[in-house]
């Protein structure tokens, strides 16, 4: 596996590297620590360009001992460019298979920074996205009872996100959540040109639905030796928004979810259920994207002559 992992350079940026250590990840996993570099503001200042560049290759460095301490192969780079424009495309380049965008600091405009690259990693890149939010913990390492919460739809997104889950080595303790919401779910007494009847039965097929969806999330993850419960909640607001609800409530580690790779227009207009979670929940979450094969040309057919 190949992880880039996206960082700010700033003296606190090792406490997304240790979050990152503290994870299970396959073997051989190889990571890339990263940091581009703007080189607009030194644009007259080419002294100072090449000491902030120096600088936050001896960040990259610094943080990532932890790496180094636990056995992984690792190597630092830094670049110039904007952020949100070089990430998907050095992530390309590198064959990625997940990019982590993160930064433990805490003033609006860093969070501003941090969101607007998150937001265009995950509508670009062409690989996994997480944005890593670090819990400060004494160890450094992930607690025993870490909780993961895993959101589904049935989907074939989703069902490649659990095997996901499913093929990581999670330490002993290490609790999961299967998620699904019921959709479409009508409130009784809200859609006057639906017969109650024919509303109740809709809610009760897609409550059905959704229970189904959680169950087959819960079987791949217990199949695996991990230890899952299912949850459908009925839903009170949008679906994005239901998943940051159930993340802040049942104090969430981690939550991990598939993504349908809307791109275009599309993607703009109807938003997006993952981009939403990953940018608002309280703690890190990771978005699942499928490595799609490039289309084949389909050859024109020729008419055969009489």
């Amino acid at each position: 596996m190949r992880v880039l992992i996206a960082l700010d350079a700033s003296p606190t940026c090792g406490d997304v590297v240790s979050a990152v250590a503290a994870r299970p990840w396959p073997p051989n996993t190889t990571f890339l620590l990263l940091h581009v570099l703007d080189p607009f503001p030194f644009s007259k200042a080419p002294l100072s360009l090449s000491r902030a560049r120096q600088h936050a290759a001896a960040q990259l460095k610094e943080a990532g001992r932890k790496l180094c301490a636990g056995g992984w192969a690792m190597k630092e780079e830094v670049v110039f460019g904007r952020a949100r424009h070089e990430l998907p495309k050095l992530a390309e380049s590198w064959k990625a298979d997940l990019i982590v965008v993160g930064s433990s600091g805490v003033g609006d405009l860093t969070r501003f920074l941090v969101g607007s690259t998150a937001r265009a990693v995950l509508r670009h890149a062409h690989c996994s996205v997480e944005v890593v939010r670090p819990r400060h913990d004494k160890s450094g390492t992930l607690p025993g009872d870490t909780k993961i919460l895993v959101a589904t739809d049935g989907s074939e997104c989703s069902v490649a996100a659990l095997k996901s889950v499913a093929n990581r080595p999670w330490p002993a303790g290490t609790h999961f959540r299967v998620m699904s919401i019921p959709e479409p779910f009508m409130p009784l007494g809200q859609f006057p040109y639906f017969e109650l009847k024919e509303v109740e039965k809709l809610n009760t097929e897609a409550l059905k639905d959704a229970k189904r969806y959680a169950d087959a999330g819960v079987k791949t993850l217990r199949d695996s030796g991990l230890e899952a419960d299912p949850a459908t909640p009925l839903p009170r607001d949008s679906d994005a928004r239901e998943i940051v609800h159930e993340a802040e409530h049942w104090h969430a580690h981690l939550v991990v979810l598939g993504s349908h790779g809307r791109h275009g227009f599309d993607r703009l207009t109807l938003g997006s259920v993952s981009e939403h979670v990953a940018l608002h929940a309280p703690c890190s979450v990771e978005v699942i994207r499928q490595s799609q094969p490039p289309k084949q040309k389909s050859k024109p057919s020729r008419r055969k002559r009489s």
